[in-house]
C-alpha cells in the first residue's frame, strides 16, 4: 500500500452509443457524479472532469470509441481515474484508453434500478478482468455509507480495494459430488468434445461487451466452434418468409394465451407490422441455424438491425422454449428442431451461449425442463428477511420460466429510446422455484465459471409493480434470492452484467443439476468456483 494521498482525481463518464439514450439518462448521471465528487472532496482530494458536457448533444458522456481515445490523449498516463456510471455504457468506448493507462482505476456505480448503471459497471469490470487491467470497484445508494467511504479512503491512499470472497470455493475442494452427477457431467463433456457443437454468431460483439466475446482458441478444447453469420443474411432470410407463415406464428402464440399490446403509431406503439417482422425473424433464424448446423445462436441486433427492423426480443424468448411455434424447412414439411429448444444467447453473449449449450445438455440428460436464459443483474433491495434481486433481461425470457407460461406472458413495445423500429418483448413474472445460476467468463487467458444456487420467489403484486416501475417495465422480471451470497459479495466477484439461470423441479434436483453442470465445466477445462451454500456439496 502506498501511503501517499492522491491529490487530483480525473472523473470520466462512459455512455451509450445511442444519442436518445444518452440524453434521457443524463440527469441521473449528473446527480451521481455530483454525489461521488462531493464524497471525494470531503476526503481531501480534488476532482477534475476528463471531458466536457456537450451542449449540442445534450449530454456529457463519452459516446464512441474514437471519442474515448481522444479523451485519453489528454489524461496523464499515471493519473488516478474514477469511472462513474449511472447508465448502460459501451465498454469499448474507454477500454482502449484504460488498457494503456498506468494510474489507478476505480469504477463506481449508483445503487439504483432507474437506469442500468450497475449493469454497465459490471460489464466494464468483466471487460477489464478479461483484458488483464487492474482496477478497484465500489457502489452505493447515496455515497455516504461506511462501505463506500471506507473503500474510497483506502483507494485514495493507494490501496487496491479487495472485496469479501468468503462465499467462494473451488470445486476441487468438495468431496461430496454425487457419483451420478459426476457421471452425467463427465459423460456430457466427453460427448461434446468428441462430437463438437457450433455456436452461430450473428455479428460478433454487442454494445461494447468485450467480456462477452470468447476467443476461438478457448472454445476449441471444449469442443465448440463458432459459425460467424451476418445479420444482413438474417434480414435477407426474413424477406423470404411469406405472410401466411408469419401470421401462423402469431396465431399459434395467441392460441396459447399470449397477449400482444398493440397500437397504431409506429414510433411509440407495438404495431401489427412490427409483430409480423418479428415472426419472420423467428422463422428465418431457425432455418439459418438448421442450415449451418448450429446448436445455439446469438443475435447482436442492437446495432445494425435496430435501424432496419423490429427488435429480436420476441424471437429470443421463443427460441429458448421447447414448446414454441413449429418452423418447417423452406419448401418442406420437415419441422426443424422439433421438440427441442434452440438455445439463444441474447446480445450475442458468447459466454452465455456456451453456458446455455452446457445447461441444455445437462438438464436434458437429467430429464429436467432445459429452458435457460440470461438476465441482467439490475439491482436489489431487502424484502422482509431476505435480500431480493431484480433480475431483468432486456426483452424476453422463455415462457416456461413465467407464471402461467404463455398465458402469463404479454408482448409490449420496446422503449423508443433504445429501439426506434419497435418490436415486442416477451414479458412476464418469473415463477417461484429452485434455480441454478452461473456465469462463464474469461480471466487470465482462460475460461472460468462461477456457479451457485438460488430461488425465484413471488412478491405481492404492488411490490412487483413498484420494482418494475423503478426499472424498465417493458421487460420480464425475476425476483431472485441467492443462497449464501450477499449483495456486496456478488457485486465484488461477478464478472459480467449477465447471469445465467435455469429451473429445477425441486431443491434436490437443483443440487444434482448444479453438481452435474459443475462437473461438466471441469471436464471441459473450465475453472469452476462454487459460490454460496444450499448446493449439497458440503
Amino acid at each position: 500500500m502506498n501511503n501517499s494521498r492522491m491529490s487530483e482525481i480525473i472523473l470520466i463518464a462512459n455512455g451509450d452509443l445511442r444519442l436518445s439514450a444518452n440524453r434521457v439518462c443524463w440527469e441521473a448521471q449528473q446527480q451521481t457524479e455530483e454525489a461521488v465528487t462531493a464524497a471525494i472532496r470531503r476526503e481531501g482530494a480534488s476532482v477534475r472532469r476528463g471531458h466536457p458536457f456537450d451542449p449540442a448533444k445534450g449530454h456529457g458522456f463519452i459516446d464512441s470509441q474514437s471519442h474515448g481515445l481522444r479523451v485519453f490523449r489528454q489524461i496523464p498516463a499515471d493519473a488516478p481515474i474514477v469511472v462513474v456510471e449511472a447508465v448502460w455504457q459501451y465498454s469499448q468506448h474507454i477500454l482502449g484508453g484504460l488498457v494503456a493507462h498506468k494510474g489507478p482505476i476505480l469504477t463506481v456505480a449508483n445503487w439504483s434500478g432507474q437506469w442500468p448503471g450497475l449493469v454497465g459497471m459490471l460489464n466494464l469490470n468483466g471487460s477489464l478482468t478479461k483484458a488483464g487491467v487492474p482496477y478497484s470497484t465500489l457502489w452505493s445508494t447515496d455515497f455516504t455509507d461506511d462501505f463506500f467511504l471506507s473503500g474510497l479512503r483506502g483507494w485514495l491512499r493507494g490501496a487496491r480495494i479487495v472485496h469479501d470472497r468468503s462465499h467462494v470455493r473451488a470445486l476441487n475442494s468438495f468431496r461430496r459430488i454425487p457419483a451420478n452427477a459426476l457421471g452425467i457431467g463427465v459423460d456430457q463433456a466427453r460427448l461434446l468434445k468428441h462430437d463438437k457443437a457450433i455456436l452461430g454468431v450473428f455479428d460478433e460483439g454487442c454494445m461494447g461487451m468485450y467480456n462477452a466475446i470468447v476467443p476461438d482458441e478457448l472454445l476449441f478444447p471444449a469442443g465448440v466452434c463458432k459459425e460467424r453469420l451476418s445479420q444482413s443474411a438474417l434480414y435477407a432470410a426474413m424477406l423470404q418468409v411469406d405472410d401466411d407463415e408469419a401470421a401462423a406464428v402469431r396465431a399459434w402464440l395467441e392460441n396459447k394465451g399470449m397477449k400482444f399490446v398493440t397500437g397504431p403509431v409506429h414510433e411509440t406503439d407495438l404495431t401489427d407490422a412490427q409483430i409480423a417482422q418479428q415472426c419472420r425473424m423467428y422463422i428465418a433464424a431457425v432455418r439459418i441455424a438448421a442450415d449451418y448446423g448450429c446448436e445455439a445462436i446469438g443475435i447482436q441486433y442492437q446495432q445494425g438491425l435496430k435501424d432496419l427492423c423490429a427488435a429480436s426480443d420476441l424471437v429470443e424468448g421463443l427460441l429458448n422454449n421447447v414448446d414454441r411455434p413449429p418452423v418447417r424447412a423452406a419448401g418442406s414439411d420437415q419441422i426443424l428442431f422439433e421438440g427441442k429448444a434452440l438455445v439463444h444467447f441474447n446480445e450475442v453473449d458468447e459466454c452465455a451461449g456456451l453456458d446455455g449449450l452446457i445447461t441444455n445438455r445437462v438438464w436434458t440428460a437429467l430429464g429436467f425442463d432445459p429452458e435457460t436464459t440470461l438476465h441482467d443483474v439490475r439491482y436489489g433491495e431487502p424484502y422482509g428477511d431476505e435480500y431480493v434481486w431484480v433480475f431483468l433481461i432486456s426483452g424476453a425470457v422463455p415462457p416456461k420460466h413465467l407464471v402461467g407460461e404463455y398465458a402469463g406472458a404479454d408482448s409490449v413495445r420496446q422503449p423508443p429510446m433504445y429501439f426506434p423500429n419497435g418490436g415486442g418483448t416477451l414479458r412476464g413474472i418469473s415463477k417461484p422455484g429452485e434455480l441454478v445460476w452461473s456465469r462463464i467468463y474469461v480471466e487470465g487467458g482462460a475460461l472460468k465459471a462461477d456457479i451457485g444456487r438460488a430461488k425465484a420467489i413471488s412478491l405481492p403484486a404492488e411490490e412487483t409493480k413498484r420494482r418494475w416501475q423503478a426499472t424498465t417495465v417493458q421487460w420480464p422480471i425475476m425476483h431472485a434470492v441467492l443462497y449464501g451470497v450477499t449483495r456486496d459479495q456478488l457485486m465484488g466477484k461477478h464478472q459480467s452484467n449477465h447471469i445465467q439461470v435455469a429451473y429445477a423441479p425441486d431443491a434436490a434436483g437443483a443440487n444434482l443439476a448444479l453438481a452435474a453442470k459443475a462437473a461438466m465445466f471441469r471436464e471441459l477445462g473450465i475453472g469452476v468456483a462454487v459460490c454460496g451454500d444450499n448446493h449439497g456439496l458440503d
